[in-house]
């Protein structure tokens, strides 16, 4: 992984300026932002955020794809650009729960917050903290919103199943998820242990 200070012209405007997550920061206090972040390019394999460790870091993806992982299970993919991750390190200082590692050729624009809060002590400059908590407050409430919906297709599907295992018939929808067809299974052994 190469890392490179990130070259902002504010005259010229920045791809990274449209992320919707940065709409928190006035054009003054974006170009502090920009100016104070690296860029990272990844290669296949090349870890971003390691689990376990602690890092004070923002990052936004602007090419590639990304997968995260918990232990050596991969649990999640980040693919769109301007997707931010690792967002939680403002808020919790803690260390990481999940490491992410390139999936291929990447770039991602790497923030660090606690250089940040640095050069803008939270004494001195209260609107600069308040916008880089709203910032965070964006992006929560956003993979919450996203964490609800797909909880609740989740939720339709085992009802579907467990429905459809009542009635000994086959779902309606063909394509079952990973978790749904281990429920599946459970329902079909306690029927087959039942028969016998």
């Amino acid at each position: 992984m190469k890392e490179f200070a990130y070259i902002h012209d504010s005259k010229q405007g920045s791809p990274v300026k449209t992320v919707p997550a940065l709409a928190s920061f006035n054009e003054e206090q974006l170009d502090e932002v920009l100016n104070s972040s690296s860029l990272l390019q990844c290669e296949p394999g090349d870890v971003i955020i390691k689990e376990g460790t602690i890092d004070s870091r923002i990052y936004i993806l602007l090419s590639g794809e990304l997968e995260v992982r918990v232990g050596d299970k991969r649990v999640a993919a980040i693919s769109r650009a301007g997707e931010v991750f690792g967002e939680l390190a403002l808020v919790n200082q803690d260390k990481r729960l999940a490491s992410v590692i390139a999936s291929c050729k990447a770039v991602c624009l790497a923030v660090d917050q606690k250089f940040l809060q640095d050069i803008h002590p939270r004494e001195e400059d209260p609107d600069f903290h308040a916008s880089l908590y709203e910032f965070v407050a964006r992006l929560v409430v956003r993979k919450l919103e996203a964490t609800s919906r797909r909880l609740a297709e989740v939720e339709k599907e085992l009802r579907q199943l467990r429905e459809a295992a009542a009635a000994d018939v086959k779902p309606a929808t063909p394509v079952i998820p990973r978790a749904a067809r281990k429920v599946k299974a459970r329902v079909t052994a306690r029927k087959t242990v039942r028969r016998r």
